[in-house]
């Protein structure tokens, strides 16, 4: 055998189902506990250490670390859109690391899975039999997969020479996550190319301001080449208007991108179906897998109604990766005619098994059940006087604050919120709207139920009653 295989594979297999089993106990107790922990001072010190010049064993610090994550399996983590995983989800990684397999090319499994994935999203979406598509890290991956298929269409020779002038110029509500404004900046556009168009007071595109942005950019001599239209804002789970948006990208000629993050998924749905509609009308869709359809950590997507424009703007293979009709160079699908990576992990493998084990009528149920158990929040919060909401709740996201007379209001919720992470009890997060400090729950956890919102509601305003004499005015 390798000298980097197991001396004693008797040992090591133990070792395996030990630390399976581990994993396994972790998963089944995801409810129980605190949400988040601090990791502790000398298991920190102990992982900053020096370059490892011997071998050790590192199962048992392993089986430590557990404890020390995020929290996001936890019913009560409500902050950031952090999926919940799966227990599902350990099985097929352990079967893509046995394989290690490249998944950006030749003739094996992993592209076949991966195609077969992309074929399903792109239906379930509403895209054509022949749309393209990748499995991505993320949404921000997708994004600018996205928009250098967008960018190299109204510029065919940025792929050459660059993006020279700042002459193109694209659209994006000022609620759309920062990953938009990202990609401008990698692929060579600027910052400055990306205009920031104003919400209505549902937090959604205002399309009149559109139009007229589009309209005085023309004048400038300037060439709009896209529009970014929001199927979830982070902030508030906004929804833009999808429909309307096709209509004006149309009609001006502009390549029309959905960043649908965590919300384009609720199309599995009944809830909020209607309104992501206009998707099946976009160039191009970005969402994750990780996020509501509870895929464990990383998976995302990109589709493309015009697979040969997003051919087109990948594919420049070297020498060495030429292809073939037969033999392990063959295949019809390489991943690197169609994204930036070639040493790709077989991440589509945990995605095909997910779908297959629940089944997307299941994970539809599971992503509304969550949009009911926001607006149970919602009432909650409307019944009680020291809560006053912040925005509508258009998905899954409620923003609310804990108020009262003589205080300064931003910095009590800011430490409720801290109070309650720091306690173990929950994870809401902080966002400002309309200039003041809310309280952030959003809720993409399957395990999630009305007792762990009951339980919220209770401490967050505990917490506030008994701070609130920290921060009089």
């Amino acid at each position: 055998m390798g000298d980097l295989d197991p001396q004693d594979w008797d040992a090591f297999r133990a070792q395996a189902h030990a630390l399976l089993d581990a994993s396994l106990d972790k998963m089944q107790t995801a409810s129980d506990g605190r949400v988040w922990t601090p990791i502790p001072d000398d298991l920190r010190a102990r992982l900053q250490s020096e370059v490892p010049r011997q071998p050790s064993n590192p199962a048992d610090v392993l089986k430590e670390i557990m404890p020390y994550g995020v929290g996001n399996t936890h019913p009560r983590f409500f902050g950031w859109v952090h999926g919940a995983g799966a227990p599902s989800g350990i099985l097929p990684e352990i079967a893509a690391a046995a394989m290690n397999v490249n998944a950006g090319g030749r003739d094996h499994v992993a592209p076949v899975i991966e195609r077969q994935v992309i074929d399903w999203c792109a239906k379930l979406i509403g895209f054509d039999a022949d749309a393209s598509g990748l499995i991505v890290t993320g949404t921000s991956m997708g994004t600018i997969v996205a928009l250098k298929v967008a960018r190299d269409l109204a510029d065919e020779s940025a792929m050459k020479r660059g993006v020279i002038g700042g002459r193109l110029v694209g659209y994006c509500s000022d609620q759309a996550h920062s990953c938009v404004k990202r990609a401008f900046d990698m692929l060579g556009l600027g910052t400055e190319a990306l205009r920031l168009v104003p919400c209505n007071d549902a937090f959604e595109m205002d399309m009149d301001a559109l139009r007229a942005m589009i309209t005085k950019d023309r004048k400038r001599g300037l060439e709009p080449f896209c529009v970014v239209g929001t199927a979830g804002a982070v902030n508030v789970g906004a929804i833009d208007d999808l429909e309307t948006l096709a209509d004006i990208a149309r009609d001006e000629d502009v390549w029309f991108h959905v960043d649908g993050a965590f919300g384009a998924t609720a199309i599995l749905g009944e809830l909020a179906r209607d309104r992501l509609s206009g998707m099946a009308r976009a160039d191009s869709v970005a969402f994750d897998f990780h996020k509501w359809l509870q895929v464990n950590y990383e998976a995302g997507c990109v589709l493309f109604q015009n697979e040969a424009a997003h051919r087109a703007s990948f594919s420049d293979r070297a020498e060495y990766l030429r292809g073939s009709e037969r033999g392990l160079a063959g295949g019809a699908f390489w991943a690197v005619d169609y994204g930036p990576e070639l040493s790709r992990g077989f991440r589509a493998l945990k995605v095909w098994s997910h779908l297959m084990e629940h089944g997307v009528d299941k994970l539809g149920r599971s992503i509304d059940r969550n949009i009911k158990l926001a607006q149970y929040l919602q009432a909650a919060v409307g019944a009680h006087d020291q809560l006053a909401p912040m925005a509508p709740v258009a998905l899954n996201i409620n923003c609310f604050r804990y108020v009262a007379d003589g205080v300064d209001l931003d910095a009590l919720n800011e430490e409720i919120v801290i109070y309650l992470q720091e306690a173990g009890i929950a994870v809401p997060s902080t966002t400002r709207l309309n200039g003041a400090l809310a309280i952030r729950v959003n809720i993409t956890n399957h395990r999630t139920q009305e007792a762990d919102l009951d339980l919220l509601v209770s401490e967050i305003v505990k917490a506030g009653d008994r701070l609130r004499c920290d921060f009089t005015v």
